[in-house]
C-alpha cells in the first residue's frame, strides 16, 4: 500500500492507495507547533481504524508547502513505516513540463493536481484548487503546465472579512436564498459564494483564452462543493485529485 500526503498549510491530507484505489483518506490540521508524536499518535489511529498496519506501507509519497511539516513527516516515514519518501520538488517526473520561469518556485501540490487531471482527462486542462489559496492551474494539450493564478481561498478571504470589519460576525458559506441580501448574514453569504463563483467562471473564461476553448476545468480542495454547485463552469469536481496526482508520480518515479 502507498501512503500520500499532501501538506497545506490549513490540513494535511492522508490517503492510502492499495494499487490505483484510494481506499481511504483523512484530513488533519496543521500545526507545525505539533510534536512529531502527536502526528504519529494520529496516524497510527487513522490506519487502526480501517484495519490497515504499518508494516502494510510499502512506500511513502508527500507533497509539502509547510517545509517544518516535510520534515516531521520525511522522519515518520523512516520511523513508523521503515520507508524513505519520494518527496515532490523540482527534478521528479511528473508526467507534464514545468513551464514555469522558476520551476522551484510551483507549489507541489499544485504540480500534483496537473499531473493528475493531464493523466486523467488530457490537455488542454485547467484546474482549481479550493484549498488555503485558490489556485488556477493550466495545462496545455501537450501536457505543458504553464502556471496560472492565486487568490485566497475563500476561508481566507471571510476570516479576513470578520477579523477586520468590527460589525461583522462569522456566518455558515452556504448559497444564500438570493444574490441580493437582504440581511447581513445573506448579504455575506452572497458576497462570498456567488462572488467567488463569478471569480472562478472569469477566470477560466480568460485561460481558456490562452490555452484552448476546449479546456476543460476540474475542481478540487476542501471548499470545492460549495463553488462547483452554483455553476456549470466545470468537467468534473475531484475531491481527491491531488493525492491521486501523488500516485501517478510515486509510479513514474520507481
Amino acid at each position: 500500500m502507498l501512503l500520500a500526503l499532501d501538506i497545506g498549510n490549513t490540513n494535511v491530507k492522508v490517503g492510502v492507495f492499495e494499487g490505483q484505489t484510494l481506499r481511504s483518506s483523512w484530513r488533519l490540521s496543521s500545526d507545525a507547533r505539533r510534536q512529531p508524536a502527536e502526528y504519529e499518535s494520529f496516524l497510527h489511529s487513522l490506519l487502526s481504524i480501517r484495519g490497515i498496519k504499518p508494516s502494510q506501507i510499502t512506500g511513502v509519497v508527500l507533497c509539502s508547502g509547510v517545509p517544518p511539516l516535510t520534515t516531521v513527516f520525511e522522519e515518520l516515514s523512516h520511523t513508523v513505516f521503515n520507508q524513505t519518501p519520494l518527496i515532490i520538488s523540482a527534478g521528479v517526473k511528473t508526467g507534464v513540463r514545468v513551464m514555469y520561469e522558476n520551476p522551484r518556485d510551483v507549489g507541489p501540490d499544485r504540480v500534483a493536481d496537473a499531473a493528475a487531471a493531464f493523466h486523467l482527462y488530457g490537455g488542454p486542462v485547467i484546474v482549481v484548487d479550493f484549498g488555503t489559496g485558490l489556485t488556477f492551474n493550466a495545462v496545455t494539450r501537450e501536457g505543458d503546465y504553464l502556471g496560472g493564478a492565486i487568490a485566497p481561498g475563500l476561508s481566507v478571504a471571510a476570516e479576513s472579512l470578520f477579523a477586520n470589519a468590527s460589525m461583522l460576525r462569522r456566518v455558515e458559506l452556504v448559497r444564500p436564498k438570493s444574490v441580493v441580501g437582504r440581511n447581513t448574514v445573506a448579504s455575506l453569504q452572497s458576497g462570498l459564494v456567488f462572488g467567488y463563483v463569478s471569480m472562478v467562471e472569469g477566470m477560466v473564461k480568460r485561460i481558456r483564452e490562452e490555452i484552448g476553448q476546449d479546456a476543460k476545468a476540474i475542481a478540487t480542495g476542501g471548499q470545492a462543493g460549495v463553488i462547483a454547485k452554483e455553476t456549470t463552469v466545470f468537467h468534473a469536481v475531484h475531491p481527491d485529485l491531488t493525492l491521486v496526482g501523488l500516485r501517478i508520480i510515486y509510479e513514474m518515479n520507481r
